[in-house]
């Protein structure tokens, strides 16, 4: 049984049981219930709630932190409507012009949700941590909030799906969004005198909390303050600051995790080698020295190694029969291998594949093709990219060279008698200065080098030029591509490959330094945290700012349209249908946004 089934067996069973309990009333008995359709359980406790009163007690701190939540709301609130519109915009435009993209993972509707477990560019174990301090920052930030508002908060808790997925925070939401539907319905004809005199103190206890609420808002207040806005009820100002408070604690922990990634998180973190082993042929020296696939060569006897090519020019100057001592990393655990040389001079030299020529270079001015093979140039052999590139360092503009080629399958030009292609070439003054001629050959191309002497497939990534793009990134914020990589990094990366950390394969090619060293790996744990973290936090808050109800960001839309339409209606029922109305629109077009983006590159498919 695959792991995916034993994991899907064991959730279902979690189900199961989590049904008959709540059936026959177990977890009620001990304040626990589910949330939702899905069996995620809401663990509830009021130990803790003292804390949240400590944690309240400097009032004027945490309503300015939530008045500027409020201003961070609305421009997120606006940069996010603006992201939907214009995303809506092209997926129609494409529809008009006939070029809808085909479903893919950048729009597959697993991806559209930000959650660890479904949307495949999230990591699952670092994704469920940074959900985690996302939510429980948020929730007991309106929690804090609402005590600094003297709103009562019921209870905290544990949310809980086989293993805790956040904590929430349980405000009195009749003190927070006022009366429920059933205190405000008309009593019945039919009432007796008890029900009637129930109804109304009711009633007297609800006015007296509703202007007690509205004079500790209203001591609060300057005396321009309270001139500037006399129509706005101070309970609504108390709601949206608590409910912009869950926001702007997002925004901060993003700030200070990504603070932290880019600053000295990164700065702690060094290439280590561009030599990655991707392939070993059978029974090569490097097979037979225990070489693996994975390894980063990182020094041959006393010479470092940090890049292939240097490898490839290290062992231009190995004779046969010699033996190298190879150190190699995996998992941040080097080993040393001693690798004999072949006896052999044939198994030292195989070409130099030609993967391409520019053009209009000298190279395609004398005939040479793709898919040739260079052996020699005049009278120095090609034992490897290292030699061709070594050559050209040292030749001139306008020199004349001598290049043998083995010819490609459909070459007809003249061959000499060992059938191979020779071509007299003049070459050109270089692209890059000081670099000597320019033949105009492209050799390679796929980013591995192959290394026919040890029997082995090397591959440079650029780890060192990858990690100064990251840190160039903060440096691109005063403008707006800055923040679409910085926001687009974990799915699309710099060129489509999508940055998850420091995990996997790219761990193998840096190392910790300095004050990180000795953390070992733990550096790159505390930098995939970080990432995740500060990247969800943010997503987070600017989803939340969205003016759709129920999230955050409507009910403080639905509370300032109401306001602003009060200003020329004067009437609160006039004012509360439009508001109603106004936010309902807006959260049907945003859900319809939402839909429209996942399954229009299917339509278009269809059409």
């Amino acid at each position: 049984m695959s792991g995916t089934s034993i994991a899907l067996s064991i959730f279902l069973m979690y189900w199961f049981l989590v049904s008959i309990l709540e059936k026959r009333g177990i977890l009620e008995k001990y304040n626990i219930s589910t949330f939702g359709p899905l069996p995620i359980l809401m663990i509830r406790t009021t130990k803790g709630l003292k804390l949240l009163d400590i944690l309240a007690r400097p009032r004027r701190y945490w309503r300015v932190f939530a008045n500027i939540g409020i201003l961070m709301m609305f421009a997120g609130m606006i940069s996010m409507f603006m992201v939907i519109l214009i995303s809506d915009l092209a997926l129609y435009t494409s529809f008009l012009d006939d070029s809808v993209p085909e479903p893919g993972k950048y729009n597959a509707p697993r991806n559209i949700f930000l959650i660890p477990g479904i949307n495949e560019f999230i990591p699952f174990t670092w994704g469920v941590i940074a959900l985690i301090v996302a939510l429980v920052v948020h929730e007991f930030s309106h929690a804090i909030l609402c005590r600094v508002e003297d709103i009562r908060v019921k209870s905290m808790g544990l949310l809980l799906a086989l293993v805790p997925i956040g904590g929430f925070a349980e405000p009195d939401d009749e003190q927070l969004f006022g009366k429920n539907e059933e205190t405000k319905k008309e009593l019945p004809l039919t009432a007796t005198i008890e029900e009637i005199e129930a109804w109304e103190q009711r009633e007297r206890e609800e006015e007296k909390k509703r202007k007690e609420m509205q004079e500790r808002e209203a001591s609060s207040l300057t005396p321009e303050e309270t001139k500037a806005a006399p129509e706005l009820s101070a309970t609504r100002t108390q709601r949206a600051r608590i409910l912009a408070a869950g926001v702007m604690a997002n925004f901060c922990v993003a700030f200070v995790a990504l603070l932290l990634f880019f600053g000295p998180v990164l700065g702690a973190i060094a290439p280590l080698s561009d030599a990655m082993i991707v392939g070993i042929n059978e029974s090569s020296p490097a097979q037979a020295a225990g070489l693996e696939k994975d390894m980063v060569i990182t020094q041959v006897n006393d010479t470092n190694i940090t890049t292939g090519m240097e490898l490839l020019s290290y062992l231009e100057t190995v004779e046969p029969g010699d033996s190298l001592r190879i150190y190699a990393s995996k998992d941040n655990n080097v080993s040393v291998h001693e690798v004999k040389v072949p006896s052999s001079a044939k198994e030292f030299f195989n070409g130099v594949p030609v993967g391409g020529v520019v053009e209009g270079s000298p190279a395609e001015a004398a005939g040479i093709q793709k898919r040739m093979t260079m052996l020699r140039i005049n009278d120095t052999q090609m034992r490897s990219i290292a030699s061709f590139v070594n050559f050209m360092k040292g030749t001139e503009p306008n020199q004349t060279v001598e290049v043998e080629m083995i010819p490609s399958a459909n070459y007809t030009g003249a061959l000499s008698e060992n059938g191979t292609a020779i071509f007299n070439v003049k070459l050109a003054p270089h692209p890059n200065e000081d670099k000597g001629g320019f033949l105009g050959v492209i050799y390679g191309g796929t980013g591995v080098l192959e290394c026919p002497m040890l029997g082995i497939s090397i591959w440079m990534p650029q780890s060192k030029l990858y990690l100064e793009a990251l840190k160039q990134i903060p440096s691109l914020l005063s403008e707006p591509i800055g923040w679409i990589i910085l926001f687009g990094l974990p799915i699309y990366g710099f060129a489509g490959e999508g940055f998850r950390g420091f995990s996997g394969t790219i761990a193998q090619f840096y190392h910790p330094v300095g004050w990180a060293e000795p953390l070992g790996v733990g550096i790159f744990w505390i930098a995939n945290a970080l990432l995740w973290i500060g990247w969800l936090n943010f997503y987070v808050g600017l989803f939340n700012c969205l003016p759709a109800v129920p999230l955050d960001g409507g009910h403080v839309f639905r509370d300032y349209t109401y306001s602003l339409i009060y200003r020329f209606t004067r009437s609160e029922s006039v004012s509360e249908r439009l508001s109603n109305s106004i936010t309902a629109s807006f959260s049907m077009l945003i859900l319809f946004s939402f839909l429209f983006m996942i399954f229009g590159p299917f339509i278009g498919q269809w059409m």
